[in-house]
């Protein structure tokens, strides 16, 4: 399948994920909390590298366009029309890269719904509220619970590997001559078509990978950091009883999140 053809069948399956949710309240609900609590999570597994200027800004880049709670159906829409002219804007490389980074917006949106679906059943069934999407003991008791029950290690791993992956080609993006300027270009075209959102999107993942690159090898640094305590949660995460899991969760997180 061509670079276009995964872009579009991965943002119709997002599509397809938001029009379910916001036909049931109750579960866009727990989409929402799952999101934030995985916000959350991120921000507090990374505060030294928040406060380090040379990795500051690729964590806020993580935590504002990938790992947000935030509503990206503009910027999937404006994906879905320009997928056709990637292979004609940029190289082949650049539109490989670009339909692997919405296969894993895919992939990461199914995730999120299975454990939603997880999390609305368990509220349900014990007529509960949600908790508050912080690290108390319920909360973590709760994602531990969907995260246990609706994916396997494997497709985590995978998730993660595409991280690290799009990473490293973004960090590779940065050193091809003429890329940066090429984007600059195209910023007037793409306001004016409304496709500003892409745009800024595209230009701040450049741009930050390209600070990180400045940096003696930052970029590779950073995405091994990722890459290492990631696989530490997902280690934590998968285990034969989910309470070891919200209890690991609620130790690490909970006394942060209750300073």
């Amino acid at each position: 399948m061509d670079a276009t053809s995964r872009i579009r069948k991965s943002v119709d399956l997002v599509v397809e994920l938001r029009r379910a949710h916001q036909q049931d309240r109750s579960l866009l609900a727990c989409v929402c909390w799952v999101k934030r609590l995985q916000n959350r999570r991120f921000a507090s597994t990374y505060p030294d590298l928040s406060a380090q200027p040379a990795t500051s800004q690729a964590v806020r880049f993580f935590l504002e366009e990938l790992y947000s709670d935030s509503d990206f159906s503009v910027r999937d829409r404006q994906f879905h029309l320009i997928a056709g002219t990637i292979g004609v804007l940029f190289p082949k490389s650049v539109g490989e890269c670009a339909a692997a980074l919405a296969e894993l917006h895919g992939l990461t949106e199914s995730l999120d719904d299975r454990m939603a679906r997880f999390v609305s059943a368990a509220v349900a069934s014990t007529d509960s509220s949600l908790p508050d999407p912080g690290f108390s003991l319920e909360a973590c008791l709760l994602y531990a619970g969907a995260w246990n029950s609706v994916a396997s290690p494997d497709e985590r791993r995978l998730q993660l590997q595409a991280v690290v992956d799009i990473g490293r080609e973004l960090a590779r993006f940065t050193r091809m001559p003429g890329l940066r300027s090429m984007l600059r270009m195209m910023r007037g075209a793409a306001t004016a078509g409304g496709l500003g959102d892409l745009q800024r999107f595209l230009e701040s993942g450049f741009d930050t990978f390209a600070h990180l690159s400045r940096n003696n090898g930052g970029a590779e640094v950073f995405i091994q950091t990722i890459e290492m305590r990631e696989r530490e949660v997902v280690r934590r995460l998968f285990s034969d009883r989910p309470a070891l899991s919200a209890q690991w969760l609620y130790e690490t997180y909970g006394q942060q999140t209750d300073a």
